[in-house]
Formats: C-alpha cells, structure tokens, sequence
C-alpha cells in the first residue's frame, strides 16, 4: 500500500476503473497548459523540487576564510481537490452500470486541471511561481470576436520581430474560443481555419484564461514539471459515501518570456 491507500476503499475494480476513466475525460477536456508548453514529469512522490542552476552567498561562513553558497532550488507545489461518492453508485457499476452519478467527481477534476493551469499561466506567489501570462512581456488588445485574425497577426508578427520561431499555438478563454467557432472567415472557410494556418498549430480552449495567448510551440520557452501526475487516493468511508480526492505536486518554469504573447480585451 502507498501514501494513496486505495485499497482501503470500498470500491471494485470496475468501479475504479468507471472512476478513472471520468476523470480522465474530464481532465483532457479542461487542461489546457499541458497542450502548449514542455512538460517534464511525472516524476514521482518524493520529488521535491527543481534546480535553478544558481546559489546565493551567504553572509556568515561555517569556517574562517571560507565562503559558504546556498543551492536556489524551485519546489514543487502540492495540489489536492477531495470529492465524496454515493456507494450505491460505485456498486452499481457492479451490476453492469454503464452510467453511475460521478458528478463530484467531474467537479473535483475541473476544479484541479483549472488550479494547474493558474499556476502556469498566472502564475503563483505563495508556490514561487512566475506564470506565463503574468511574466509575458508584450500585450495585444482585441483579440475577440471579428479581432481575433488581426490581433492572431500581430501577435505572430510581434514573435517573429523578437526570433521566436514557430510552430505557434493559440489559447482562447471560453468565450473568444466560442465566438472564434461562430464567425465566418472570408470565402467559403470559417474563420477559425484561416486561424489554423496561421498559427501553424493547435486552437486550445482554455478555461482558466479571461482573454486569449499566443505562444511557440519550438520547445525549451516553458516547462509544466510534475512530481506527482493527476491521481486519485482515498480519505475515509461511511455505510453511504467514500471520500476519495485528486492529487498532484507541480511547478511551472519560464526560460524565454518573450515566447509568448498575451492577447487582452480592449478597455
């Protein structure tokens, strides 16, 4: 048995296996920083923390004559998001259910992917993170509705103009990414396929962003770097629930802020 203690819980091997599935689905949908950034991971439980490469000095010496450096290293965040189960829903899986009520579920996976991509893109003090967002040094306003192919443009341009190459992705909060869907292009062709080929990459729906992102796909601007991937462990169980919770450790770096920029609403 590990930290995770799921085999203390009440729950079959079909059961769990109708568990993970959902979050899985769930989980596809709303993360969205995995699909646009590095990703170094899972490593494990017991990883902690990142090397940054540099020390600080310290002012006092464990010896006269001798300079002692401390390691500046990023840890790594813990997230946990905990969830309760109907047992009688668990154990109609049993039965041959193909439909159990995992509505909590679905909530505690949406409210985890969510959390992670606020680390990445905003960023999270406490956790010693500087987001992509927040640490974008160039900023496009429009970027909605019939302003979504100029603002995409400009933002490629502003890309190219600092040598940052492609491919490129395109991140949209949930209500440009639908009005993105909805708008004609020029033609015959909505207007999201002439968005696709500019941008040469994926159009990702991003929950947790108000506006929109443009960044480069070329690989070594930003890192996703996970200790524990996304998992499910368990809490406790009475005659009528188990409460089980998701769980993962992470971090976000930024090596190349200027691969990225961020697409805002006009004021």
């Amino acid at each position: 048995m590990n930290d995770l203690a799921r085999e203390l819980a009440p729950i079959s091997d079909a059961a769990w296996g109708a568990v993970e599935a959902e979050a899985k689905r769930t989980l596809v949908t709303y993360l969205a920083a995995r699909k646009l950034v590095d990703f170094d991971g899972p490593k494990g439980w017991p990883f902690s923390s990142v090397s940054t490469g540099r020390a600080r000095r310290l002012e006092r010496s464990p010896g006269e004559g001798v300079a002692a450096r401390l390691r500046v290293v990023q840890p790594l965040v813990e997230l946990r998001a905990a969830f309760e189960l109907d047992r009688e829903e668990l154990e109609a899986v049993d039965r041959g259910a193909e439909n159990p009520e995992l509505g909590p579920l679905v909530d505690a996976a949406r409210k985890i992917a969510l959390a992670e991509d606020r680390v990445a893109f905003d960023g999270f003090e406490g956790g010693g993170v500087a987001g992509l967002v927040a640490g974008a040094p160039r900023r496009m306003k429009g970027g909605g509705g019939d302003d979504i192919l100029r603002s995409v443009s400009d933002a490629l341009e502003a890309l190219r103009e600092a040598g940052v190459g492609g491919p490129y992705a395109l991140a949209l909060g949930p209500r440009w990414y639908t009005d993105l869907a909805k708008i004609p292009g020029p033609g015959r062709y909505p207007l999201v396929e002439y968005v696709h080929r500019l941008i040469e990459g994926p159009i990702v729906w991003a929950p947790a962003l108000a506006g929109g992102l443009v960044v480069s796909q070329r690989g070594g601007d930003f890192e996703l770097v996970v200790g524990r991937d996304i998992s499910i462990g368990y809490l406790a169980h009475d005659a009528t629930k188990v409460r089980l919770y998701l769980e993962e450790s992470l971090t976000f770096r930024t090596y190349t802020p200027e691969a990225a920029v961020v697409l805002a609403a006009s004021s």
